[in-house]
């Protein structure tokens, strides 16, 4: 497919799942001017958007009856699934020409099964994990990671610069989630060390937001460091990622590194004390809600200690 021509005044999108990351998005696009549609299974979380002039559709397939682009952030493959496969969704209400695009951190294989229906109907699809969290979502400077028809994915670059700053196409179908297991397993192992080290700080007496300036600009510096270390700090474990998204994701990729034959113990442990502190009630937490399991292990109640 190349004669798609993506730009506000001629392109209807339709956007579905509008939580923490998804309504940031889908508010980016509409202030570009694209007319858009919007579902979610809670209406009321979609209002932000519809008081900035979208659309409501009834289900997945009412969006894309209305749409010419479809995007897709929900929470799990189960999910995905449903909104654009199943009995009512987003494919049966598509015609030859429109573009599904799905940016759920989700299986790979899924991703590529999703491609070959649709293809079936003369519709493309992409799949585009994004990183960046709900502030990247808020600014629009995610992370987006593109697997797809190259030609496709070229064609949305309107849609992708409202959303992203690091836009970087990978490679066919499925490409893109296989590389956003390459972040997620980066995040997972880089987050115990996040939290270790701020435990550390803390019971050695030291002030936290010096240590902070010291080594955030530092060798040990990272994304997560930068932007949860300050919450983890200040006791905010409000998500920007939840933690039952993120064992998900997880598990995703444990499953895709058996499957290549990959041992990744340290993805496996994180993986372990993720389950054990969603076990504790922290599953729609923050991801850097970590540090409280870890800190009740020696003894430390994080959100109640000495500033």
């Amino acid at each position: 497919m190349t004669n798609i021509n993506i730009t506000p005044e001629t392109t209807r999108i339709g956007w579905i799942g509008t939580g923490v990351m998804g309504t940031s998005m889908c508010s980016h696009l509409i202030s570009k001017g694209f007319k858009t549609t919007v579902y979610n299974r809670t209406k009321s979380k979609s209002q932000s958007l519809l008081d900035q002039g979208a659309k409501w559709a009834d289900s997945p397939r009412g969006v894309a009856e209305g749409s010419d682009v479809v995007f897709s952030i929900v929470g799990f493959p189960s999910d995905v699934r449903n909104v654009i496969l199943g009995n009512d969704g987003a494919l049966e209400g598509c015609s030859a020409g429109n573009v599904l695009v799905d940016m759920t951190t989700s299986e790979p294989s899924l991703a590529i099964e999703i491609a070959e229906q649709a293809a079936a109907r003369e519709v493309p699809s992409v799949d585009a994990p994004v990183s960046g969290g709900d502030v990247g979502a808020r600014e629009a400077r995610l992370s987006i990671m593109i697997g797809g028809d190259k030609s496709v994915v070229d064609a949305l670059q309107p849609c992708w610069d409202a959303m992203g700053k690091a836009i970087i196409y990978q490679g066919g179908p499925g490409a893109g989630q296989h590389t956003k297991m390459v972040n997620q397993t980066l995040i997972a192992t880089n987050m115990i060390g996040v939290c270790e080290a701020l435990l550390y700080a803390h019971q050695a007496g030291l002030d936290l937001d010096t240590v902070m300036e010291s080594v955030a600009s530092g060798a040990a510096g990272s994304w997560s460091l930068s932007n949860l270390g300050p919450r983890i700090i200040q006791g905010n474990f409000d998500p920007g990622f939840f933690v039952e998204h993120f064992i998900k994701d997880m598990g995703i990729a444990l499953s895709e590194a058996k499957r290549m034959g990959l041992s990744l113990p340290g993805l496996a442990l994180s993986h372990q004390l993720y389950i054990a502190l969603a076990s504790q009630g922290h599953q729609r937490d923050g991801t850097h809600a970590l540090q409280l399991a870890l800190a009740n292990l020696s003894g430390i109640d994080w959100k109640s200690r000495s500033m």
